[in-house]
């Protein structure tokens, strides 16, 4: 039998590298997309098969898809994995802030599967849309980022019905707190939100704590990517797969605690049950 393939976004660090770790273990020939050439020379002294990649790039995308097609013919795996985490007040963002967020956490998922669809037609393939428990649990100071989750869902609810016909699966995952650089990043951009003429200046804390919360005992990337890889490889895949600390109770709680509720306990964890 040929090599399976997976082609990877995202991958200069947390779970992105840890896929790529686990799949080319499996014996998978994994191609890994980054955009920082440290990165892309770090990936390639690991063995991957590196691609540059601006997710939100249309020509690059068309690139890569002819290179693949040249060098593989098809494609067995997708994962859509890059993305980021914007954190702060909706209004303090504006719309400018969100339509950032929504070019890479949304529209370059349907960009790269677009793109990539020919080849996952030929091989029968499957698409890993990675989305989060953040589009199921609506906190406060990442409004953006639980909308572009919560759309990823939507999405890839759609995309698995319109693509069975061509015998190619969809499988959404929706991790909790994974050990990454995800937390780092949106504390740095948190910051560069965070400005004493913000309405929200007096509690700047409740956004910091919130642009940190995904990493509270965040389950190790290793950990996720090897579980991740169990799913993909059963021959019984689930459509939808939570995993990482959290992903579980926390969409539980969203079902179970009333509305009202939840809302007065996200008030007073962040810092909003108090008149400014």
């Amino acid at each position: 039998m040929s090599q399976p393939s997976v082609l990877i976004t995202g991958c200069s660090s947390g779970i992105g590298r840890a896929l790529a770790e686990v799949f080319q273990q499996a014996g998978y020939q994994v191609w890994a997309t980054a955009r920082k050439a440290e990165d892309l020379a770090s990936l390639r002294e690991a063995g991957f098969h590196t691609v540059k990649l601006d997710v939100n790039d249309g020509q690059a995308l068309g690139q890569l898809a002819e290179r693949l097609k040249a060098e593989i013919g098809g494609l067995d795996v997708l994962i859509n994995n890059a993305g980021y985490g914007a954190m702060g007040p909706l209004l303090d963002g504006g719309v400018s802030a969100m339509r950032k967020q929504f070019e890479t956490n949304v529209f370059s998922l349907i960009g790269v599967t677009r793109a990539l669809f020919p080849l996952l037609r030929q091989n029968k393939g499957l698409v890993v849309n990675i989305g989060s428990v953040s589009g199921v649990l609506v906190t406060p100071f990442a409004g953006a980022y639980c909308a572009s989750k919560a759309a990823v869902h939507a999405l890839s609810d759609a995309l698995r019905l319109e693509l069975a016909p061509f015998a190619i699966e969809v499988m959404e995952v929706q991790p909790g707190a994974i050990a990454s650089s995800f937390g780092a990043n949106a504390s740095q951009q948190a910051e560069l939100l965070i400005d004493e003429a913000s309405p929200w200046w007096p509690i700047r804390e409740g956004i910091r704590a919130r642009a940190n919360a995904s990493q509270d005992n965040p389950t190790p990337a290793s950990h996720f990517a090897r579980n991740l890889l169990a799913a993909v490889q059963s021959s019984n895949r689930p459509n939808l797969i939570r995993l990482g600390n959290g992903s579980r109770a926390l969409p539980l709680l969203a079902a179970l605690v009333p509305k009202r509720l939840m809302e007065s306990i996200l008030k007073k964890r962040f810092g909003l049950n108090r008149s400014l």
